[in-house]
């Protein structure tokens, strides 16, 4: 039988592996998180503590459309956020490893000004929760997000996963919505009127042409 001394002697040495969070799974929502029909969290305002405790039914099986959104992953490809077209964004996340002792989640926020970097509203959520809502952003800004699992003592917490993203400005949508339907107009119209050319070539010219050529071989002859 093999000695367990030598692994335990390891073990004492180096400490326990820290804990990491997972990439969300494909159809994020579905999984771990699935068995919660809510989500618990707390906002603070400009990254303070605390705030009313509210809930949220989870984005079950959300899957990020190429012409609808955008997504950006963080370094280790554990947080996701999906930036949509109508501004607000989803953040998703998988299941953090292990899974003993976990208590909930920090969710810390900041954006880029001219000369510094402000923070934004801050959230706890609960350990069930594996995505998040934000309902609007700011078009034109850098955002920062990071998210931190949290353990119940004497676990200490793992480094966050942090996300950075720029949301297409407002206008800037209406713009490319706008140039859209006038290119599509373009080429409706463009389609209209080589089909009345062929039409008219092909009916009102060739008879007349014809007529002309016939009136012309009796004087010849």
């Amino acid at each position: 039988m093999p000695s367990l001394l030598p692994p335990l002697l390891a073990l004492l040495c180096f400490g326990a592996p820290a804990p990491a969070l997972s990439p969300p799974p494909a159809g994020a929502g579905a999984g771990a998180g699935a068995e919660e029909p809510w989500c618990p969290y707390k906002v603070g305002a400009e990254g303070a503590a605390g705030g009313r405790l509210c809930f949220r039914t989870p984005a079950r099986g959300f899957q990020c459309a190429a012409r609808a959104c955008r997504a950006h992953r963080s370094p280790g490809g554990a947080l996701v956020a999906n930036v949509l077209r109508n501004g607000s964004v989803l953040l998703q996340w998988g299941p953090p490893r292990p899974a003993a002792g976990l208590r909930g989640f920090a969710l810390n926020c900041s954006w880029d000004g001219t000369y510094t970097r402000f923070p934004c509203d801050s959230v706890e959520l609960g350990a069930a929760c594996r995505d998040y809502l934000l309902p609007e952003a700011h078009g034109s800004v850098r955002y920062r997000l990071c998210l931190q699992p949290r353990y119940a003592p004497p676990r200490p917490a793992p480094p966050a996963q942090c996300v950075e993203f720029r949301v297409e400005p407002a206008a800037m949508r209406d713009i490319v919505v706008a140039m859209t339907a006038v290119g599509g107009s373009i080429c409706v119209m463009l389609v209209f009127i080589c089909l009345l050319v062929a039409y008219i070539t092909e009916n009102l010219m060739s008879p007349a042409l014809a007529g002309a050529a016939g009136a012309a071989a009796p004087r010849r002859a």
